[in-house]
């Protein structure tokens, strides 16, 4: 009985070394083949690097994004760029700006809202300072990131939507005075 034990743990270990061995020489016999057969390679021979065209991004259709700032608090509060264009699938950036006029600090929270409400789930954010709270020091001044893109799904009859943030003071946090 031992000796068959024995015998069953080596064959145990030889296959155990054999899947390592296979997992370990997996990648470079995958980025050989896709250079044999010139399929996802992105060095050319040359060295310089090539991406292929994005081809989520629809460029058949143009969506126009407007933007809004609404403030309930001590602030000024307003996109720095009225309206964008983008193309569905575009990744874009926008920059809201926020001025904090009080001398204390104060926490503020910002809300996103859609007009028409069917854009909600096909307007994609990828970072966006709505995300989180917001603490602004006595006069200070902040521009805040939305980067985002738009669902190529979106129905095609869309052609304008707005994104409208309302930034609001926080309930309940103590205001401190500026020294």
């Amino acid at each position: 009985m031992l000796k068959l034990n024995r015998a069953m743990l080596g064959k145990l270990l030889v296959v155990a070394v054999l899947m390592f061995g296979f997992g370990y020489a997996l990648i470079p016999v995958y980025k050989h083949m896709c250079e044999l057969l010139g399929i996802n390679v992105l060095t050319q021979t040359d060295g310089t690097v090539t991406y292929d065209k994005n081809t989520q991004i629809d460029q058949s259709r143009k969506i126009t994004i407007e933007f809004d700032g609404n403030s309930q608090g001590p602030w000024r509060f307003r996109p720095t760029k009225r309206s964008v264009e983008v193309h569905p699938g575009e990744l874009t950036t926008v920059m809201y700006e926020v001025v904090n006029t009080q001398n204390r600090t104060v926490q503020a929270q910002a809300i996103p809202s859609f007009a028409p409400q069917l854009v909600m789930q096909h307007f994609k954010k990828v970072e966006c300072f709505c995300f989180k709270q917001q603490t602004l020091q006595a006069n200070e001044a902040r521009q805040m990131p939305v980067v985002f893109y738009i669902d190529p799904a979106l129905p095609r009859d869309v052609k304008t939507m707005t994104l409208s943030y309302t930034f609001f003071e926080i309930a309940g946090t103590q205001a401190v005075a500026a020294k």
